[in-house]
């Protein structure tokens, strides 16, 4: 089985990648996990995963004659990560187009694919994660901006085929019931979780490890354990996913 993953945004700052790396440890509990830090031009989960010194990155294989992904690839966590490297020249060199092979790839040897998509929409390379994935997970913070750029997500998602998985609302402080019930009335998919803010996020960032791995108790990480197990990953057939990944059209940004 595989189900591929875009875990998305549309604005920075909402928390994106520590869903993606909370979700992913969660969902390991239960089955094979594939992260990939498809935001080739902002990464950053490779500091959420303790990869900062990592020798060879996805940078590296989508550059023409570049690595074979196995390179790139590193068991963290319970999960196997792909992470994206910072260099400007890097991602300059790399080309977007062949993610969709190495997608393809990483989807013959697992059950889910997260994707870690780009906090924009402002590129082919942002929005092909979106595009690819079977489902978006849409990350959302309790106000006005986000909640628009989130549904500009949504938007872009059904256009182009993905469904909606559901949002996470994260870095909440206190109730923002109203928010969230006004929300639901637009967002395709449920409301998977309500994540408090927590010191212990930033802990675990500067630590360079998941907020699963360094607080496993926090209520921040038990929201993200709600939110895994409402996802529900369907029973894909991993030779059908791979063959519709490397024939992904891909779009020009909205």
């Amino acid at each position: 089985m595989v189900e591929a993953f875009a875990v998305a945004s549309g604005k920075g700052g909402t928390g994106k990648t520590t869903s993606t790396m909370a979700l992913g440890m969660a969902l390991a509990e239960r089955y094979d996990v594939t992260v990939v830090d498809a935001d080739t031009g902002m990464a950053n989960l490779l500091f959420h995963a303790g990869l900062s010194d990592a020798d060879t990155t996805l940078h590296d294989v989508l550059v023409e004659g570049g690595a074979p992904v196995s390179d790139a690839t590193y068991d963290r966590f319970g999960m196997s990560v792909v992470p994206c490297g910072t260099s400007l020249a890097a991602f300059e060199a790399a080309d977007p187009d062949r993610l969709r092979d190495v997608v393809a790839e990483l989807a013959a040897d697992t059950d889910v694919l997260l994707l870690d998509s780009p906090a924009t929409l402002n590129s082919k390379s942002a929005v092909l994660p979106i595009v690819l994935a079977d489902r978006v997970v849409v990350v959302l913070n309790p106000t006005v901006p986000a909640i628009s750029d989130g549904l500009k997500v949504q938007e872009y998602a059904l256009s182009y085929g993905s469904g909606i998985a559901g949002t996470v609302f994260n870095r909440v402080r206190g109730d923002v019931g109203d928010v969230r019930s006004k929300a639901e009335r637009y967002f395709e998919g449920p409301t998977l979780a309500t994540v408090p803010e927590s010191e212990s996020v930033q802990a675990a960032r500067s630590a360079g490890v998941p907020l699963l791995a360094h607080a496993p108790e926090s209520p921040a990480a038990e929201a993200f354990r709600t939110a895994a197990g409402r996802l529900s990953p369907t029973d894909g057939d991993s030779g059908d996913v791979a063959e519709r990944f490397r024939t992904a059209v891909i779009p020009d940004p909205p």
